[in-house]
C-alpha cells in the first residue's frame, strides 16, 4: 500500500469513527419536565387550599422545593375516560380514582408533595402520568427522587438563603450550571406570579431527556437527565424568593 493510499485510509478510518461518535451523542431533546414549585409563593393566592391553610415556617415546603409534577411532553389524558377527564379540568380531584402507592412511597410523596392534602397527585396521575410507560409506584417514585436531587443542590441553597429577597435569573442558571453541569441553566424555565405589588418566583419547569420516563430514573442523576434535554428560554428575569405565610 502507497503512503497516499494509507493516509487516506486512515482519514476516512476518523471520520467514520468521528461520525459514529457524533451519532451516540444525545439528540438534546426535552422529552419530560420536572416542575418543581417554591410552595410559600404559590400558597399567597391559593391560601384556602388545605395544604396552604396548613403551611407553617418549619414544614420542609417552606424552604425545599415542592413537587407539582413529571409531565411527558405534548400528551395528556391517555387511556382516560371522558368522565374523568372532565371532572379533573373541573377541579374535582376527590372524584378522581385513588392512586395507590407503597407506604415508602406514600410518605415520601406526602413530604415532596403538599398538594396531596388537595389530591393534586390524582390529578398529576390521570393528566401526565397515564402518559407514561411506568405504574404509578414507578413514576411518583421517579419523581420524588428528581426533586430530591433538585433539593440537594446549589439552587435550593440559593433560594433558602434569599428568602424575603430578590434573585436574578443569572444566578439562578449559575446555580444550576454548578449542580448539574455547564449549560444545565439553559435548560430551566421560570414562572413568576403577582401578589399585591410583589413578584414572586413560584416555581420551575426543568427540562429532562427521555431516560425520565423509566423506572431506571429513580437511580438517575438529575444532571444527566438535564444535559440530554433541549435549551429553552428562561422566562422570568428575577422575582422574590418568599416565605411561608400570610
Amino acid at each position: 500500500m502507497s503512503s497516499m493510499q494509507l493516509r487516506t485510509l486512515t482519514f476516512a478510518v476518523s471520520m467514520a469513527l468521528a461520525g459514529a461518535s457524533m451519532a451516540q451523542e444525545p439528540d438534546g431533546r426535552t422529552r419530560f419536565i420536572l416542575a418543581a414549585s417554591w410552595q410559600p409563593a404559590f400558597c399567597q393566592t391559593n391560601q384556602k387550599k388545605a395544604e396552604c391553610a396548613s403551611q407553617t415556617g418549619e414544614r420542609h415546603d417552606a424552604t425545599n422545593f415542592s413537587l407539582h409534577g413529571l409531565w411527558p411532553m405534548r400528551q395528556n389524558y391517555c387511556g382516560v375516560s371522558d368522565d374523568q377527564k372532565a371532572a379533573d379540568k373541573d377541579g374535582k380531584w376527590a372524584s378522581l380514582p385513588q392512586v395507590t402507592l407503597s407506604a415508602e412511597t406514600q410518605a415520601a410523596l406526602v413530604k415532596a408533595m403538599p398538594g396531596t392534602q388537595s389530591g393534586l397527585e390524582r390529578h398529576e396521575w390521570t393528566k401526565h402520568g397515564t402518559c407514561t410507560k411506568m405504574s404509578a409506584e414507578d413514576y411518583f417514585g421517579v419523581g420524588v427522587h428528581l426533586l430530591g436531587g433538585l433539593n440537594a443542590s446549589a439552587v435550593r441553597e440559593l433560594f433558602a438563603a434569599n428568602i424575603g429577597k430578590p434573585v436574578k435569573a443569572e444566578a439562578i442558571k449559575a446555580a444550576f450550571d454548578k449542580s448539574f453541569g455547564q449549560g444545565a441553566g439553559d435548560r430551566v424555565k421560570m414562572s413568576c406570579r403577582r401578589a399585591g405589588n410583589v413578584k414572586m418566583i413560584s416555581g420551575l419547569t426543568i427540562g429532562l431527556s427521555e431516560a425520565a420516563g423509566s423506572a431506571s430514573a429513580k437511580s438517575a442523576g438529575l444532571g444527566d437527565l438535564i444535559q440530554g434535554a433541549g435549551k429553552t428560554s428562561f422566562g422570568c428575569d428575577e422575582g422574590v424568593v418568599d416565605a411561608a405565610g400570610f
